[in-house]
């Protein structure tokens, strides 16, 4: 058990037999009476997103998540299948536990799957991914004063925002969480 005060983003917990993970927590603490705690959380078997309070000095479940690396082998209509590169196992996930991020997922991309007593109820992305540029937005001459960017898209289908400088053909990095450009990788 842990108190609702240790709840913070990436904490996993139990609560009337459901699974969640905490994706947002905010600290309310009034001029009098007792400090309420506010998590957005995501129910980890269904993918629905929910808001919970709790007063402070309540406590929730801790559950003890299992983490293995797998390496990316394909996605088909209902799920991505991975491969555990220990055990050549082939774990699947249902598509929709991906959501949007399944477009950051390319070939051979290691990520970490999450299974707690057995079942895989989670995934984490690295935070950072090299992509090879394949479309890039045309550069405009003149405004440089600015910082300008122009829309560059990966080979995995995304597009974000990056210097004028790039072309079709770069590497560069990317941050996933934020999902913005870091910087060239190679030409």
């Amino acid at each position: 058990m842990i108190d609702v005060n240790q709840l913070r983003k990436g904490t996993s917990f139990t609560q009337n037999g459901n699974l969640y993970k905490v994706l947002e927590y905010k600290h309310h603490k009034p001029g009098r009476g007792k400090a309420t705690i506010r998590v957005t959380v995501r129910d980890l078997r269904t993918g629905s997103t929910t808001e919970m309070t709790f007063n402070s000095g309540e406590r929730v479940e801790d559950i003890r998540v299992e983490a293995r690396t797998v390496e990316y082998l394909y996605a088909d209509e209902d799920f991505v299948t991975f491969m555990d590169t220990q055990t050549y196992e082939q774990p699947q996930l249902n598509r929709a536990v991906f959501g949007d991020d399944l477009i950051y997922i390319k070939d051979n991309m290691e990520i970490v799957l999450l299974s707690y007593e057995g079942e895989i109820i989670d995934y984490s992305l690295p935070k950072t991914m090299e992509y090879e540029v394949i479309e890039v937005e045309a550069a405009v001459a003149g405004d440089t004063a600015n910082s300008p960017t122009k829309k560059i898209k990966l080979e995995s289908g995304f597009e974000v925002n990056a210097p004028m400088f790039i072309n079709v053909g770069d590497v560069v990095k990317v941050n996933l969480e934020e999902r913005s450009y870091v910087t060239r990788i190679s030409k």
